[in-house]
């Protein structure tokens, strides 16, 4: 899979917007600072394809991503920290609930910070994904951020904190520097061609 060939699809405000093309779904979540966008972004081998910004909750849609026409990258709305109104977090939950249920997610990247515990947020996304028997990992990004005596000690901290089984990998990341790339495109790859 060739992921130069990508093209912004489409910012789905409601279900309907939703691509009717059906491909495997790779579905990026996570808290709204925890660097969704750059995560993305440094998949893709790209600067700026996915919107960064300077304030969380930039991500106010779900976003579709095409790749090579043989998958989608879908990047949800942020959880938590956006300061934004009720009626728009309102707004945000009721189409996060609206995507989960449509069982359209054939990999789960569940998306947290590897400098702190996970949020509740992030446990019960954990959760859902656990409970709806959908395909995840887990990647702790921001790794760069930690001194390499702390990374082993954070990373057993949020697998034991999302009650992940065994077999859920946490990938160690950065997508500043690019470490864990090669390993989450691995799991990106074996979905698509699912």
């Amino acid at each position: 899979m060739n992921f130069q060939k990508v093209e912004f699809l489409v910012s789905a405000a409601s279900p309907e917007d939703f691509p009717r093309n059906r491909l495997p779904e790779i579905a990026f979540a996570g808290k709204s600072n925890v660097g969704k966008s750059s995560v993305i972004n440094r998949v893709l081998q790209r600067k700026n394809f996915a919107r960064v910004g300077d304030r969380p909750g930039k991500t106010i849609h779900v976003n579709y991503f095409c790749i090579d026409q043989r998958c989608y990258l879908v990047d949800l709305p942020g959880y938590g920290y956006a300061q934004v109104s009720q009626v728009e977090k309102a707004r945000w939950a009721a189409l996060m609930e609206e995507y989960f249920a449509a069982g359209r997610i054939d990999l789960g990247i569940l998306i947290v910070d590897a400098r702190h515990p996970p949020t509740n947020n992030d446990i019960t996304m954990a959760q859902w994904f656990l409970q709806s028997e959908c395909p995840f990992v887990v990647v702790a990004n921001k790794l760069d951020k930690l001194k390499k005596s702390e990374i082993s000690g954070n990373l057993a901290c949020i697998r034991e904190d999302l009650a992940l089984p065994e077999g859920c990998p946490v990938i160690p990341f950065s997508a500043e520097k690019g470490d864990g790339r090669d390993a989450l495109v691995q799991y990106i790859l074996k979905a698509a061609k699912a």
